[in-house]
């Protein structure tokens, strides 16, 4: 328990009539990197969205401190999948990380403070030079690195990515792994990644969660991302693949 920074308790989610989440009983480690993997409609982003409470669930989702289970969420990043907005907007990519942390509108300037902690959120991910460039002119890779940047500088203490690697070029999938590398050494953060990439969750996700509506098998990696459960929770569509020196399982189809 000391170790567990979120624990999910029968967590079930349904919607018109549909069950997305059934039963959902899982710990999520203190200051590691969990993995949530499964197939496509498996309930991987349900069930973010559930911790985040921005959708109603049957069953209790509790977050640790000192042992002690609690309600009141910490302060948590998020890194959705995609993002949904008009592209036409005249805002910056320093006046976007900046217009949820002020209070004052931005046409009255920014808080030096603020600046500041933005600038040096994107500096972290290594897209500072796009501090200027119009938010809705980011390929989608770009914008991607540019909503870490935003998780980040809320400075969590959980930080949930869903896909933040999709749609990264090689350089952009490189710094990622980078700072997944770094948070894995400093241990400073509880990071929740939703990856079809097992590459990704092999080289980096100390715990892994396979979810299929249900909890299939958690656990170590080492000890969860074996031939047999992964052919168990993606069925047919997984096979193998060389990946470097390694074998690799790999989803073959999960669009």
């Amino acid at each position: 328990m000391a170790n567990t920074a979120i624990e999910l308790v029968n967590v079930s989610v349904t919607v018109n009539h549909a069950p997305l989440l059934k039963n959902v009983s899982a710990g999520i480690p203190k200051g590691k990197i969990t993995a949530l993997i499964g197939p496509n409609g498996a309930g991987k982003t349900t069930l973010i969205l559930a911790i985040l409470g921005i959708i109603p669930h049957e069953g209790e989702i509790f977050f640790l401190r000192d042992g002690r289970r609690e309600t009141t969420r910490p302060r948590i990043g998020y890194v959705p999948q995609r993002l949904d907005f008009d592209r036409g907007l005249p805002l910056t990519v320093l006046d976007f990380l900046t217009l949820s942390s002020q209070r004052r509108p931005l046409w009255l300037g920014y808080q030096q403070a603020k600046r500041d902690k933005a600038l040096e959120a994107l500096r972290e991910i290594g897209v500072e030079h796009l501090s200027e460039r119009q938010i809705g002119r980011l390929s989608g890779g770009e914008l991607q690195r540019v909503m870490l940047a935003m998780a980040i500088s809320r400075e969590p203490e959980i930080l949930l990515l869903d896909e933040p690697a999709a749609g990264v070029d090689v350089s952009g999938e490189a710094l990622f792994c980078e700072f997944m590398t770094r948070v894995q050494r400093e241990g400073r953060l509880t990071m929740v990644i939703v990856s079809h990439d097992l590459s990704v969750v092999t080289g980096h996700a100390e715990h892994v969660i396979c979810l299929n509506r249900t909890v299939q098998c958690q656990g170590g990696a080492p000890e969860v991302l074996t031939p047999e459960n992964i052919m168990a929770v993606y069925g047919p569509h997984a096979g193998l693949y060389r990946h470097g020196q390694d074998t690799c399982i790999h989803p073959l189809h999960h669009k």
